[in-house]
C-alpha cells in the first residue's frame, strides 16, 4: 500500500528534493496535500508533478493566482492560514515540515497531534518550543523523524542502541564560505559573500546561518531535544568536506558515524521509506576517490554565533525562543543590507543578554508570544543602533 504524505514548505529547497524521492517512487507514495509560501507557480508545478489532490499557499492573496494555475488539473486549491491548518488535518501517513521559520510551528505542531510520522525539517520546532513539541509528540504517540542531514545521521548510527549507551554526539559543520577567512574580512562580508556555500544548496537565510556557524548552534539545542542529551555531551565539529555528517560516541569507546555525499534526497529517502530503504540515484561517496577527510575545532572567537547558540541550550528555559527570534530578525537586517555580517551576532547577543530569561514555554501560543517580544525587541535595537 501506498504511503500517503503531505508536504509542508513544497516549493522550497527541503521540498524539492523530497519531490525529487517521490517522483522516483511513485508506486510507493501518494501526495494528499503540497503547502507553499507565497510562490503559487511554484506550489501549482509542484503539485502538478506530484498529482497531488490538494494544494495550499499559506499567504491568502495568492489563492486566485493559485487557482488559475491550477485550473483543469482536477486538483484543489486554497490559501491562507486557516487553508494550511485544514489541510494538515487531511488524513495522511506522513508529514513532511519542511516550512522555513516560526511559520512552520504552528501546522506541524497540530500534525503531531494526529498521532502521525512527522520527517522534521523545520528547526524552529525544537529551538523556540522544544518541550513542547517532543512533550505532545509523546503524547500523541508521533513518531518524529528528523529530517535535516546531521540529525538523520546520528539517528542512523544510534541503530537500535539506547541514549544510555551514548557518551556524546558530534554534529559537523561546513564551515560555510567564510571558513579560512579572518575575523575582519568575515566582519565585513556581504550578502553575495555569505550565500556561497561551498557544499549545500539552500535557502538565504539558512545558508547565511550557515556561513556564521549559527545554523550548527541550532542544530545542537535540536540535537538536545531529539535524542534527550545535555549540551556538556553534544559536540560540533568543522569538516569541510561535508562527507561524515553525525558522529554517535558510545560509552565503550566505539563510534558510529552517518557519512554521504551532500544531498538532500538521502535523508528525505530515509525518512519517508522508514523503517525500509529505497534505491536512489545519488551521487554515491567513494573514500578512496575522496582520499582524505578533515576535522577541527570550531573558532568560536571568528564565528561567535556558535557560543550564543551553546549559551542558550546551556542555560535553557526561553533562551532558544529569544535566540532564534532575535536571529531571524538580525538575517533579515542583513539581506537586506541594513547591518553588516558581523552585526547579526552582536545584535543577537544583545537582545538574549536582556531578554533571554524566564521558563521555557508550556505551550506554542507561549512559545510564539516570547518569539513575537523578542522580535519586537530586535527591532527596536536595529531601531536605536544602525
Amino acid at each position: 500500500m501506498a504511503t500517503r504524505i503531505t508536504i509542508l514548505g513544497a516549493s522550497g529547497s527541503v521540498g524539492s528534493a523530497v519531490a525529487d524521492v517521490v517522483a522516483a517512487h511513485p508506486d510507493r507514495f501518494e501526495v494528499e496535500a503540497v503547502i507553499g509560501g507565497r510562490d503559487a507557480r511554484a506550489l501549482a508545478a509542484v503539485a502538478l508533478r506530484l498529482r497531488a489532490r490538494l494544494a495550499v499557499l499559506a499567504d491568502g492573496e495568492g489563492g486566485p493566482a493559485l487557482a488559475e494555475a491550477l485550473a483543469g488539473s482536477g486538483i484543489a486549491s486554497a490559501a491562507g492560514e486557516t487553508a494550511v491548518l485544514e489541510a494538515v488535518d487531511r488524513e495522511c501517513d506522513l508529514v513532511v515540515a519542511a516550512i522555513a521559520g516560526t511559520a512552520g510551528l504552528r501546522p506541524t505542531h497540530r500534525a503531531l497531534r494526529a498521532g502521525r510520522r512527522i520527517a522534521l525539517a523545520n528547526k524552529e520546532c525544537l529551538v523556540t518550543a522544544g518541550h513542547v513539541f517532543m512533550r505532545d509528540a509523546a503524547r500523541a504517540g508521533a513518531t518524529v523523524l528528523p529530517l535535516d542531514s546531521e540529525h538523520n545521521a546520528l539517528f542512523q548510527a544510534l541503530g537500535n542502541a539506547t541514549v544510555e549507551d551514548v557518551e556524546a554526539m558530534t554534529l559537523t559543520a561546513s564551515g560555510g564560505p567564510f571558513r579560512d577567512w579572518p575575523a575582519q574580512a568575515i566582519a565585513e562580508a556581504t550578502p553575495e559573500q555569505a550565500l556561497k556555500h561551498p557544499n549545500w544548496s539552500m535557502g538565504a537565510k539558512i545558508t547565511v546561518d550557515s556561513a556564521g556557524l549559527m545554523n550548527k548552534g541550532l542544530e545542537l539545542i535540536e540535537a538536545h531535544h531529539l535524542f534527550g542529551l545535555p549540551a556538556a555531551r553534544l559536540r560540533a565539529v568543522v569538516h569541510p568536506q561535508s562527507i561524515v555528517h553525525g558522529i554517535v560516541h558510545f560509552r565503550d569507546g566505539s563510534l558510529a558515524a552517518g557519512l554521504a555525499m551532500p544531498d538532500m534526497r538521502v535523508p528525505v529517502a530515509h525518512c519517508l521509506a522508514w523503517p525500509e530503504r529505497l534505491d536512489m540515484a545519488v551521487p554515491r561517496l567513494d573514500l578512496a576517490a575522496m582520499g582524505c577527510l578533515t576535522f577541527a575545532e570550531p573558532d568560536t572567537a571568528r564565528f561567535p554565533a556558535l557560543r550564543l547558540a551553546r549559551e542558550a541550550l546551556e542555560q535553557g528555559g526561553a533562551a532558544p525562543t529569544v535566540l532564534n527570534a532575535a536571529n531571524e530578525v538580525a538575517v533579515e537586517a542583513f539581506l537586506a543590507g541594513r547591518i553588516r555580517f558581523g552585526d547579526i551576532a552582536r545584535l543577537v547577543e544583545a537582545v538574549c543578554t536582556h531578554e533571554g530569561g524566564g521558563p521555557a514555554p508550556a505551550e506554542i501560543d507561549e512559545a510564539l508570544a516570547v518569539d513575537l517580544a523578542a522580535r519586537e525587541r530586535t527591532r527596536a535595537y536595529l531601531r536605536q543602533s544602525y
